[in-house]
C-alpha cells in the first residue's frame, strides 16, 4: 500500500459506454469523495470519455496526460471490439496501468466464473500492449458493489475497491515520463503511430496542421506502413486509414520541431493533426523515432538563385494555377495566356493535367489519394520551374481546397496565383469535348469530379474567371492584363 498520497494527483480516464455504467461509476466516486472530504486522500482529475466508437477524440486527448485508465466492461457482454479499441488507444498514449471494471455483476448473479472468464480474455488480449499493471475488479455501479464500498456479494474477491485502488496506486509504475530532463532532439521527418479520428479518410500527401507541445507546423503523411487490426494487433496492408483505425505512418513536416520519442517523453513525443480548413482535430499520434534521412539531407546553397535567374529573363516568376471542372476551359485559357505572354518575350511553360499524366504521373489513377499525389508532383515541378525564373501555368482540375492550399505553401508570397475557371456543371456536361461526362453518367468512369467525386470551389482566389459571361480569349486577356499590372 502507498504510504502517503495526499500530495499526489491522479489523472485518470474512464472508458466505456453508457450501458457499461460509466456515468454511474463517476457519480459514485465523486459523491464518496465529497462525503469523506479530501483530507488525507489523493486528489483526482478524471476525464469522462465518449462511449461510442465514432467519438474517440476526447478519449485520445485525455489519455495523453493520464496516469491510469479505468476500462469498463459489461459482465453480460464481455470484452468487445470497443474494449480493445479503447485499450489500444490508452496504451498508445503511454498509459501503463489499467483497471478493468467488470460491471453489472449483479445481473450475472455475481458469478465468479463470469468474472474469471472476462479477466482471462482481457489479459490474453492485452498481453502485447505493453501494460504493466492490470487490476480487475468485479463491480455493480448501480448498487455500489466494490466501487466505493466492499461488496458482501463477492466473498470470492479479495482485492481493493475501485476507490481504494485509485487512492493507493503507484503513479510512477511503468508510465512514460513527462517530461525528460535531457536535451530534446530536432527533426522534420518521423515514423509515428497514428489514431485517425475523422469521418474522411487519411490520405497520404494531404496537408494538415501538426501541433506538438508549443509548436504548430504543416505536415503530411508520406506513407502508411501498415494498419493495426484492433482485435488481434496484426499488421495489415493499407493505403489509407479510416475513422478509429490505428496505423504506423511516416510524417513529413514543413520545418523541424523539437521532439523526443514518445517512449522517452510523452509531452515532446505526442502530437495531434488538425484539418487546415475545418480546424477539426482529425488525428492523434505518438512519435516512434526520427527518420534517418531527416538529419542526413540538407538544402544545398546555390550561388545562382531564383532572383538571378528571373533577372536575366527580365520577368517576375510565378505559378498561375487554373482550377475548375473538366471542360471548364482551363486548358484553352492557359494556351491563350501563354501565347500572349510569349508574344511579350516572356519565358513560360504550361503544365496541363492531361499532358502530365502521359509521363510524370502516368502511374496514377483518379482515386482521391491518386489525385492528391498528382497535385503534389505537379506543384513540386512548378516550384522548380519558378525557381528557374519561369512563369508556370498549371491547368489542373485540382478539386480539393486542401490540396490547392498545399501547392500554394510551396511558393513565396505573391508567387502563387489561384485562378478559378468558373463554369457550371451543366455547361461542362453540354460541352463534354472528350465524352467523359457521358461515360461517368453511365458508370464507366469512377471518381469523376462533379459526378461521383466533389469539386470544392476556391473561396478567395486571386482571379475569378466566369466563362458564362465572357469568351476564353477575353478571359485570357483579362488574366494577362492583371499580370501586367504587377498584381
Amino acid at each position: 500500500m502507498a504510504a502517503s498520497t495526499e500530495n499526489e494527483t491522479l489523472r485518470f480516464i474512464i472508458c466505456g459506454s453508457a450501458e457499461e455504467g460509466k456515468s454511474t461509476v463517476i457519480g459514485r466516486l465523486l459523491h464518496e469523495r465529497k462525503k469523506r472530504g479530501a483530507e488525507g486522500e489523493r486528489k483526482f482529475v478524471v476525464a469522462d470519455t465518449p462511449g461510442h466508437e465514432q467519438t474517440t477524440r476526447d478519449m485520445a486527448i485525455g489519455a495523453s496526460t493520464a496516469n491510469l485508465a479505468v476500462i469498463l466492461v459489461d459482465a453480460r457482454k464481455g470484452v468487445l471490439t470497443e474494449t480493445r479499441l479503447h485499450s489500444r488507444i490508452v496504451a498508445m498514449m503511454g498509459i501503463r496501468q489499467v483497471v478493468l471494471g467488470i460491471n453489472n455483476m449483479d445481473l450475472v448473479n455475481f458469478d465468479q466464473a463470469v468474472f474469471d472468464r472476462i479477466d482471462a480474455d482481457y489479459r490474453a488480449f492485452a498481453a502485447g500492449l505493453g501494460l504493466l499493471a492490470i487490476q480487475s475488479i468485479p463491480v455493480s455501479a448501480l448498487k455500489d458493489d466494490n466501487v466505493t464500498e466492499p461488496s458482501r456479494n463477492t466473498a470470492w474477491y479479495h482485492g481493493p475497491t475501485l476507490m481504494q485502488h485509485l487512492n493507493e496506486v503507484d503513479l510512477g509504475r511503468g508510465n512514460v515520463p513527462v517530461p525528460a530532463d535531457e536535451p530534446a532532439q530536432v527533426a522534420d521527418q518521423f515514423e509515428a503511430r497514428l489514431l485517425w479520428m475523422s469521418e474522411r479518410p487519411l490520405l497520404p500527401g494531404r496537408s494538415y496542421f501538426l501541433k506538438i507541445h508549443n509548436q504548430e507546423v504543416a505536415a503530411s503523411v508520406t506513407a502508411i506502413k501498415f494498419r493495426e487490426d484492433i482485435d488481434s494487433g496484426s499488421h495489415l496492408a493499407a493505403k489509407t486509414l479510416g475513422r478509429n483505425e490505428i496505423g504506423m505512418v511516416n510524417l513529413s513536416l514543413s520545418e523541424p520541431v523539437v521532439f523526443e520519442p514518445h517512449a522517452v517523453n510523452r509531452e515532446l513525443g505526442g502530437f495531434i493533426l488538425i484539418d487546415r480548413l475545418s480546424l477539426e482535430t482529425v488525428g492523434a499520434g505518438t512519435i516512434v523515432f526520427a527518420l534517418r534521412r531527416a538529419s542526413n539531407i540538407h538544402w544545398q546553397a546555390l550561388t545562382v538563385d531564383r532572383a538571378a535567374r528571373a533577372g536575366i529573363k527580365q520577368q517576375t516568376p510565378r505559378c498561375i494555377w487554373l482550377t475548375g471542372l473538366s471542360g471548364s476551359g482551363k486548358s484553352t485559357i492557359a494556351n491563350l495566356l501563354e501565347n500572349r505572354l510569349h508574344a511579350q518575350g516572356l519565358h513560360t511553360c504550361i503544365l496541363d493535367g492531361d499532358n502530365v499524366r502521359h509521363g510524370l504521373n502516368r502511374d496514377l489513377g483518379f482515386t482521391e489519394a491518386d489525385r492528391i499525389e498528382n497535385i503534389r508532383r505537379v506543384a513540386e515541378v512548378a516550384r522548380l520551374m519558378v525557381d528557374a525564373g519561369l512563369i508556370v501555368i498549371v491547368a489542373l482540375i485540382s478539386p480539393f481546397r486542401a490540396d490547392r492550399e498545399m501547392a500554394r505553401r510551396l511558393f513565396d508570397a505573391n508567387e502563387f496565383v489561384e485562378v478559378f475557371v468558373d463554369t457550371s456543371l451543366a455547361e461542362c456536361e453540354q460541352r463534354d469535348p472528350k465524352g467523359l461526362y457521358a461515360k461517368a453518367r453511365r458508370g464507366e468512369l469512377k471518381n469523376f469530379t462533379g459526378i461521383d467525386s466533389p469539386y470544392e470551389p476556391p473561396q478567395t482566389p486571386e482571379m475569378h474567371l466566369r466563362t458564362a459571361t465572357a469568351q476564353a480569349a477575353a478571359l485570357a486577356d483579362q488574366l494577362a492584363n492583371w499580370l501586367d499590372q504587377g498584381a
